[in-house]
C-alpha cells in the first residue's frame, strides 16, 4: 500500500482527487492510504439530519465554514486543521468484500495509535450491550474519531478523522454522528500539541502493519 501526504487541502478538492485514485485502484493499481487536513468544514452523509447542524448556514458562512453534502455513509461530522483524516483507497474485492474489516483496520490503527501517547482508547459499534451500533472511536464516554466510508467498484474511499489538535468549539456547531457526545483530542487528553506529519507517519505505520496482519493471517496476496 502507497502512502500519500497531502497535507492541508480543500475538502472538495481531496474528494475529486480520492475519486480519481479510486478508479486507478479499481482498474488494478495498489491501495493508497491517503493523510491530510482540511479546513473547518461540516460534511453531511447519506443519513444526515439537517437537525444535527447547530448553527444557520448565515452564522456558517460568516464562520468561513463550508458545508458539503458527501455519498459516505453516516450522519453529520465536521474536520478542521489540528484533525489528521486518514483516507484508505482499498479494493475490498482482496478481503473478501468485508466491509466491517476496513472499518475494524481504521479502528484498530486508530487505538493503537492513541496507545503510542498512553491513551486507552477503543473502536466499538455499541457503547452498551445490547445498544446501537456506533462507529468510531472512544476515550471513555467521549469520541476522539469519526469514520464513514463511500464504495465504488468496492473500492473504498472516505475515512476517519481522528482528534490531534482540533479546536474542540467547533463540534459545539453540530450533534457528532448524530449522537449527543463530547469530543477530545490527544492534546485535551496529553496536554501535546503534536505535529501533524508525526502523527501522520505514526499512523501509517499502524495501519499499514494491521493491513499486512490481516492479509497473512487470511493468506491473502
Amino acid at each position: 500500500m502507497r502512502v500519500m501526504h497531502w497535507g492541508m487541502v480543500d475538502y472538495a478538492e481531496a474528494l475529486a482527487r480520492q475519486k480519481e485514485l479510486v478508479r486507478a485502484v479499481a482498474g488494478g493499481a495498489s491501495g493508497v492510504l491517503v493523510l491530510c487536513e482540511h479546513p473547518a468544514v461540516i460534511t453531511l452523509g447519506r443519513k444526515a439530519a439537517m437537525s444535527n447542524i447547530l448553527i444557520s448556514g448565515q452564522d456558517l458562512q460568516r464562520r468561513g465554514i463550508s458545508l458539503v453534502a458527501v455519498d459516505r455513509g453516516g450522519d453529520v461530522t465536521l474536520h478542521a486543521p489540528g484533525q489528521l483524516v486518514a483516507y484508505p483507497v482499498m479494493d475490498l474485492k482482496t478481503m473478501g468484500r468485508d466491509i466491517r474489516m476496513c472499518l475494524q483496520k481504521m479502528e484498530q490503527a486508530s487505538v493503537d495509535f492513541l496507545l503510542d501517547f498512553d491513551i486507552v482508547a477503543r473502536g466499538q459499534e455499541a457503547p452498551e450491550q445490547g445498544g446501537p451500533s456506533y462507529r468510531g472511536v472512544w476515550v471513555g464516554s467521549r469520541k476522539i474519531a469519526s469514520m464513514g466510508i463511500g464504495i465504488s467498484r468496492w473500492v473504498t474511499y472516505h475515512g476517519i478523522g481522528l482528534n490531534i489538535s482540533t479546536d474542540m468549539g467547533l463540534f459545539d456547531l453540530i450533534r457528532p454522528c448524530g449522537l449527543d457526545v463530547q469530543m477530545t483530542s490527544v492534546k485535551r487528553l496529553t496536554g501535546r500539541v503534536l505535529p501533524m506529519r508525526e502523527a501522520a507517519e505514526r499512523f501509517a505505520e499502524h495501519f499499514i502493519r494491521i493491513c499486512d496482519d490481516k492479509d497473512r493471517s487470511s493468506g491473502a496476496g
